[in-house]
């Protein structure tokens, strides 16, 4: 199998990258060098510009604003975004509902939801993770009842990511608790003003408001926001994930957050030695580099078998992209504590005795203050889209044969 980029496919990355350069605002990829969130406007903002360039939903079908890429240019067009860096599309529309509608809906539905997707128009939201039903997704509670016209949705869900501003959720829903627990479910589309809706904030450990609760007592849902057909909605979730665990390996935002690494620890002393000299330090980044390397290498084979593999079936290969995409991804803000040092700690506790320390954070370059919150942030990395324990499993079986 050839690796190499032909001479096309270098051109079309320099296309990319000089339209970032000369579209994305520098405040919104200031943010992101310095390892901090962009708002719910820079996205939207984003996205926008995307879309009027027509590259908002380059995964999409042509028909519903997909760019016609072959998965090569999927991947240089990703792989740019992320190292640029600059905020992707909003994940929830872009790679997760809006291609399973765009696989499984009905006409109707893709003519009203797919242009406000990929034009953020509306904000999506995940409703699939509940209270006892994590890792063990199958096993979810929330009852859709069908009357008449509408189903009649009660549960929880919960880690809903950005749900504080989503106009929409997808959620997996239990249809039918008579037989096989996968066999049950239905995928539907919630508008989240229907009343009976309450969302309620999480505070994560590092002091944000990322992931909500979502309650649904007795709401109405209009049968027409159900995706494909009733009792269905597994083989869609399992459709919906292959699309997240691929793009959760985020070997373009690994390359960047490396490059940082590289400058700041140049900057850095120990001493009268910059930490980027460290014998120990090198080592350590040489082989996080070589372990990014074979992941890139993972991905691109991936890529390459998209051109064969059946249209809508997930590829197991994906789990391995999590695994290793998620573990290096952590292990770069590891890294990173090391190069900020104290200037990590988020205070300083008091010595008793001692009227000379205080608890105020030590004083630091403006880039170091995220370096705590991110490290404990990316805990969740190996968790979501399926945890990586789950993943491993899945390798056995779908791959491995065992």
């Amino acid at each position: 199998m050839d690796l190499r980029f032909t001479p096309e496919e270098r051109a079309f990355r320099q296309e990319v990258r000089t339209f970032f350069q000369e579209n994305l605002p520098e405040a919104i990829r200031g943010k992101l060098v310095d390892g901090r969130h962009p708002s719910k406007d820079d996205i939207v903002t984003w996205q926008k510009i995307l879309n009027k360039k027509g590259w908002a939903v380059p995964n999409w079908p042509v028909e519903w604003g997909g760019t016609g890429w072959d998965p090569v240019r999927q991947y240089i067009f990703l792989d740019e975004l992320q190292s640029f860096p600059a905020p992707s599309p909003l994940q929830f529309g872009v790679y997760m509902v809006g291609p399973v509608i765009a696989q499984f809906g009905n006409e109707a539905q893709k003519k009203h939801f797919l242009p406000r997707i990929a034009n953020l128009d509306d904000w999506w939201c995940q409703g699939f993770s509940e209270p006892g039903s994590g890792s063990d997704l199958a096993s979810l509670k929330t009852k859709a009842l069908r009357e008449g016209d509408h189903y009649i949705v009660n549960g929880q869900k919960t880690w809903t990511t950005l749900g504080q501003y989503a106009d929409w959720i997808f959620c997996l829903v239990r249809t039918d608790s008579t037989v096989k627990k996968q066999e049950g479910i239905s995928f539907l589309l919630i508008d989240m003003k229907t009343p009976g809706i309450t969302v309620r904030p999480i505070q994560t450990i590092d002091g944000g408001h990322e992931v909500n609760e979502v309650f649904f007592d007795d709401v109405k849902v209009p049968v027409e926001n159900l995706v494909g057909q009733e009792n269905k909605g597994w083989d869609y979730a399992k459709f919906l994930l292959g699309n997240e665990r691929t793009n959760i390996a985020r070997v373009g935002v690994s390359k960047q957050r490396i490059r940082r690494l590289k400058e700041l620890a140049a900057l850095e002393r120990v001493g009268d030695t910059p930490i980027l000299e460290n014998p120990r330090f090198r080592e350590k980044l040489a082989a996080l580099e070589i372990e990014l390397k074979a992941l890139e290498m993972t991905q691109l084979r991936v890529v390459a078998a998209e051109r064969t593999r059946e249209k809508g079936k997930p590829d197991p290969a994906s789990s391995i992209l999590k695994i290793k995409g998620s573990e290096i991804q952590q292990a770069t803000t590891e890294l990173l504590l090391e190069v900020v040092g104290p200037y990590a700690l988020p205070y300083v506790p008091e010595d008793e005795g001692d009227e000379h320390l205080s608890n105020e954070p030590p004083v630091g370059p403006d880039w170091a203050a995220p370096a705590a919150p991110t490290y404990f942030n990316w805990r969740k990395i190996s968790i979501y889209g399926g945890s990586n324990e789950i993943q491993k499993n899945i390798i056995a079986k779908a791959i491995l044969g065992l």
